[in-house]
């Protein structure tokens, strides 16, 4: 048997309980249908049906609002060794079930086998960096004056809300979760409607490994009826969400009565900065790779590449030849390097920016066709002789679509790269250290990676500024989020007090 054949047989063996019995929320330790029905989740490989999803209402995510409200008291009161014991066997169970979190992912996402078997492990990853912060979670500082001791100490927020995206929907969860638990607070899940598999696993995983009823609770559902009733619960004291900026904003109104505390991971235009003194073949590698990896589909995706003048002929010639070269197919084949995008609907919206790109006057020099068949592939897509007042080089087209655009010097290059609404991500490939610094921190970016394609350290700080986000996440910041900073003043000695109406 092939590759594909055995891991589709894999995947069948996992599929069966769902095509029989559907995927049901999970609110308060136990099975729940949808108030609101159902709905049906499809693969973008060939558009069969996956399974019928519990499609969540406002009563299902006020009923996992107050299991999250009753569990929080006494999982923000255990030990933070205990906790961290429990997210370690979460993080365990995550790596027995790999493989098949690593399938279902493909199946439902349509992202390749090659990226998703490593994703799965990412997801451990997260619950293991943050298990090991649960013990000093609520630590503080002493801060000393000669006249008082200021403690600082940190107390979990309570419920929160946590809405993830279907792109890499299981590690962008354990992303989220994972410093949830670990600071304390229980969780109301609402993953999205494209791709509700792995966010189910994720749960029966975490109740598996001992984490108590309602600490973590699932609820399937579209945003306008199921998110929007978790974005404005009185009892949910944050909502952490990644997803488009557009969305960003609506959650931030909704949550605005509630002073909802938010976290945004939103959309990027995220710029590739090539310089003529840089690592060509490197440059060239890690460009090719941030936008044409994870379908393109990925917020920290290089989807403009700013290249100097004098080396623009050369380094797009070879672009050409290697984007030409990307292997589009099934998911689940080892050599698949791009699998359908995600939708139908997402599909027409990038296909339309190909046809606009072209409109423009951009000159589509590889790919920009849909293949033929069932499924929602795109072939690889680069543009050249593109402009910076371009829609394709000013929105967030979210597939694998590159556009470039030629800088003379310097200066021009920053004004190109801070000219759109974004700034989420930045790369900078140059062998000048000096210049390296000095655009990096010109550059309107939360993230700057220089000579190197996203390489992600857990305990740095991941967001970003403008229209792509508010908040950090990574290491500390995470817990910044999560809970309360608390100060308690103790007066040392007589220091003298002013006396009123003696």
């Amino acid at each position: 048997m092939t590759d594909v054949a055995t891991r589709l047989a894999q995947l069948d063996t996992h599929l069966a309980r769902f095509r029989d019995g559907g995927i049901l929320n999970l609110i308060g330790g136990e099975d729940r249908p949808g108030g609101a029905g159902t709905f049906e989740t499809r693969s973008p490989v060939d558009e069969s049906l996956i399974a019928r999803v519990a499609r969540g209402d406002a009563a299902d995510i006020d009923a996992a609002a107050r299991a999250a409200k009753a569990a929080f008291p006494a999982w923000a009161g255990m030990d933070g060794k205990q906790r961290k014991k429990i997210l370690h066997r979460i993080a365990d169970l995550i790596v027995e079930r790999a493989d098949e979190i690593a399938l279902c992912e493909c199946w439902d996402t349509g992202q390749a086998w090659r990226f998703m078997s490593k994703a799965a492990l990412r997801g451990a990853e997260n619950f293991r960096f943050f298990a090991d912060r649960a013990p000093s979670a609520r630590d503080g500082q002493s801060l000393y004056t000669p006249e008082q001791m200021n403690v600082t100490s940190r107390h979990p927020i309570g419920p929160v809300g946590v809405i993830t995206p279907w792109n890499t929907p299981f590690m962008l969860s354990t992303w989220k979760i994972a410093p949830a638990l670990a600071a304390g607070c229980t969780v109301v899940h609402k993953p999205a409607e494209f791709s509700p598999l792995t966010a189910r696993l994720l749960a029966e995983i975490c109740h598996e490994a001992g984490l108590p009823n309602g600490v973590l609770n699932l609820v399937n559902g579209f945003g306008e009826d199921a998110g929007r009733a978790l974005t404005e619960h009185p009892d949910i004291k944050a909502i952490a969400f990644v997803g488009e900026s557009r969305t960003g904003s609506l959650i931030m109104k909704q949550g605005a009565d509630t002073l909802k505390r938010v976290h945004f991971e939103l959309g990027g235009k995220n710029p590739v900065v090539v310089f003529e003194d840089a690592d060509f073949e490197r440059a060239l590698d890690a460009a090719i790779f941030m936008i044409y990896s994870l379908n393109g589909e990925r917020c920290t995706s290089s989807s403009r590449l700013l290249v100097h003048e004098s080396i623009a002929d050369d380094f797009h010639a070879r672009m050409v030849e290697r984007v030409n070269a990307i292997k589009v197919g099934h998911p689940l084949d080892s050599a698949t390097e791009i699998g359908p995008l995600i939708h139908k609907d997402h599909f027409d919206k990038v296909m339309s920016y190909v046809e606009i790109g072209k409109a423009d006057g951009a000159i589509c020099a590889a790919g920009g066709e849909a293949l033929e068949g069932a499924g929602w592939f795109v072939r690889p897509t680069l543009f050249i002789g593109a402009t910076p007042e371009m829609r394709i080089a000013r929105e967030e087209i979210f597939g694998p679509v590159l556009t470039s655009l030629t800088f003379r010097d310097e200066d021009e290059a920053l004004a190109i790269a801070n000219s759109v609404a974004y700034g989420l991500a930045g790369y900078v490939w140059t062998n000048d250290l000096t210049r390296a610094m000095r655009f990096s921190d010109r550059l309107e970016a939360g993230m700057v990676w220089v000579n190197s394609e996203n390489v992600r350290h857990l305990p740095t700080p991941f967001g970003g500024v403008k229209a792509s986000g508010i908040g950090r996440d990574g290491g500390d910041w995470s817990f910044d989020f999560y809970m309360e900073t608390k100060n308690t003043c103790f007066a040392l000695g007589q220091h003298k007090i002013q006396r009123l109406g003696a």
